[in-house]
């Protein structure tokens, strides 16, 4: 069983960066890729990025490429979403999720979900 609780998500202007963070209970955290993901109003809840158990490969949305970076921390138990560059389309709840499998974009593969942060861009 993994808990998992977001934080950092907030009101930016267009052009700014924001760090999300996600913490996760449990002493197996490092046995699972973790993603982010986000849902806008109206839209279906879609990938942005994912990392391997060791931290080791990484997997970004082209929509995200070159502006966002994921990482871990498996001492701490931590997940970080770094995103630069925002835009008002980036505007979404954004949530991370675990997988024993690692490598997988589709929202229902994921096994553990947290509740969710709000990043709202303004232009």
């Amino acid at each position: 069983q993994v808990q998992l609780v977001e934080s950092g998500g907030r009101l930016v202007q267009a052009g700014g960066s924001l760090r999300l963070s996600c913490a996760a209970s449990g002493r197996t955290f490092r046995r699972y890729a973790m993603g982010w993901f986000r849902q806008a109003p109206g839209k279906e809840r879609e990938f942005v990025a994912t990392i391997s158990g060791s931290g080791g490969v990484t997997y970004y949305a082209d929509s995200v490429k070159g502006r966002f970076t994921i990482s871990r921390d498996n001492a701490k138990n931590t997940v970080d979403l770094q995103m630069n560059s925002l835009k008002p389309e980036d505007t979404a709840v954004y949530y991370c999720a675990a997988d024993r499998i690692s490598g997988r974009v589709h929202a229902p593969d994921y096994d553990y979900w947290g509740q969710g942060t709000q990043v709202t861009v303004s232009s």
